[in-house]
């Protein structure tokens, strides 16, 4: 035994466990790749439904505001006139127009229709409401 090297037993399956080949890596790299990308869309849908929802919620608040100034108004203020007005000075991005309607729906009422234009993105949005004012005797 003595001019014999003693060649240590390495079995098979531990010549397989030695890492990770070329293909494996490549394989991990392109399914990693594709949720990453798939993350990225979906944040940017997020931002743009972020963006809408903001200049809808802003329209919104600004015709609630014109017309809570409006019902403030008295009965025969000239704001109040049947026809159709536009706020002289609106926001940036926004245009303010009503229109009001005497004796709608019945006598001694107005009617005031109010709505709040922007453009979002190149498309045109709006939001209008609807309130009726009664003549206080």
């Amino acid at each position: 035994m003595r001019g014999k090297k003693l060649r240590p037993v390495i079995s098979k399956m531990a010549r397989r466990e030695q890492g990770f080949t070329l293909l494996e890596i490549m394989i991990a790299i392109s399914i990693l790749s594709i949720g990453l990308l798939a993350v990225a869309s979906l944040q940017i849908t997020s931002i743009r439904g972020n963006a809408f929802a903001s200049g809808v919620t802003e329209g919104t608040t600004l015709a609630a505001d014109r017309i809570e100034k409006l019902l403030a108004l008295p009965y025969t203020h000239a704001d109040l006139v049947a026809g159709t007005h536009t706020d002289p000075n609106p926001p940036n991005r926004y245009a303010v127009t009503w229109q009001v309607t005497d004796d709608s729906p019945v006598i001694n009422t107005k009617t005031i229709d109010l709505t709040v234009t922007w453009a979002d993105h190149g498309i045109q949005k709006s939001v209008t409401m609807h309130r009726i004012m009664p003549r206080m005797l």
